[in-house]
This record gives C-alpha cells, structure tokens and sequence, in this order.
C-alpha cells in the first residue's frame, strides 16, 4: 500500500514537489519572515525548492509577493546567509 506523500508548490518555479524537497519560510504572527527548517512553525508560510531556487527567491523579491507586504531588505540578507548554507 502507498503511504501518501503532501504535496506543495514552490512560489518560484511553480512545480508541485513533495513537502520534503522543498523549504518552509514562514511570516509569524509577530511579523517576522524566517526560514522554518521544520516545517511546523505557526504563522502564514510559503515553499521554495531547496536546489536552485532560493536565490531567484532572493534575486526577485518573492516574499513581498507570497506574504503580500513590503519585505526589509536585511530578511532577503538573512535568507540568503541560509540558502548559502
């Protein structure tokens, strides 16, 4: 019998890929966007593939578009030292 795997969709490149091949970066109830390696952190979140693309994540700003607000620029610095790592 197959197990069921979820599904997401990278806000990126807009490929449908398992939860486990993708990055959750979540928007707290206090307003702070981060990375969330776990998955299960509370607060709206959005996927982006772990291989290749964070950077374009980065490169074009695509926070402000998957959480609907102005994104500081030291949050795009904070997830770009994640996706070097």
């Amino acid at each position: 019998m197959n197990k069921w795997i979820p599904m997401r969709t990278c806000v990126v490149c807009r490929k449908n890929l398992p939860k486990s091949d993708l990055i959750r970066i979540v928007k707290t109830k206090d307003g702070e966007i981060m990375p969330d390696p776990t998955g299960k952190a509370s607060g709206r979140g959005c996927y982006v593939c772990k291989e290749g693309c964070g950077s374009v994540f980065i490169k074009k700003k695509a926070a402000n578009r998957a959480f609907k607000t102005n994104v500081g620029e030291e949050v795009y610095e904070r997830l770009k030292e994640f996706f070097e790592n």
